[in-house]
């Protein structure tokens, strides 16, 4: 979700629908709000994805990284952990030239690494699904603020998350990324009070 600069209610979109007022006209951020962002996400392979995209994200908006996403699947072997984890000379050299993606070193080794961690998480015997969601019991955060001022950009669960991911070894994981990553992974469902997505049945992934 952009960063939150002004406090309007949901706003009407062309085909009648009002969504959160962060959600532009673009098509494809359009989909991502409708289908995507709060809603509950357990596969493991797309839950190593968004946590890197999060990442990926810090510093700039979410549509850049989201028009930017499938590249970055095929760019990382789609986000397999097991490939990623042994990146060496070789394909960071071409990660480092790769114009559809952020060409940011530390991005890129926080990718790296954050597969390592992760490899290690599971080798004893965790989950990333029962990590993430470990921090709410299980439980979807189901709120309906009425303006974008009401929103937070952190709480004591993403403090809690960020302190355990960068104790397992992740990178670029802190508490305002993992509130974000809380919010796309639907540990967090915040959409605004009169978005049409608030009033849908819930989805589970």
């Amino acid at each position: 979700m952009p960063p939150v600069t002004e406090s309007p209610t949901a706003r009407l979109h062309p085909d009648g629908r009002r969504r959160c007022a962060w959600c532009s006209e673009d098509r494809l951020y359009v989909d991502y709000h409708d289908q995507e962002w709060g809603v509950a996400l357990h596969d493991e392979r797309r839950l190593f994805e968004m946590l890197c995209l999060e990442g990926a994200q810090a510093g700039l908006s979410w549509i850049t990284i989201l028009r930017k996403r499938e590249h970055y699947r095929r760019a990382f072997d789609g986000f397999d952990p097991q490939r990623i984890a042994v990146y060496g000379r070789r394909e960071r050299a071409r990660l480092l030239r790769d114009p559809g993606i952020v060409r940011n070193r530390l991005k890129i080794e926080a990718f790296i690494a954050n597969a390592r961690a992760y490899l290690d998480l599971r080798e004893a015997g965790g989950t990333l699904d029962g990590l993430l969601w470990g921090f709410t019991g299980g439980r979807v955060l189901r709120r309906r603020p009425w303006r974008l001022r009401e929103l937070a950009t952190s709480t004591a669960e993403s403090e809690a998350m960020s302190r355990e991911l960068k104790a397992r070894g992740f990178r670029f994981v802190g508490s305002t990324i993992c509130h974000a990553l809380m919010q796309a992974i639907g540990i967090l469902d915040e959409h605004q009070r009169n978005c049409w997505r608030a009033h849908r049945p819930h989805d589970r992934t």
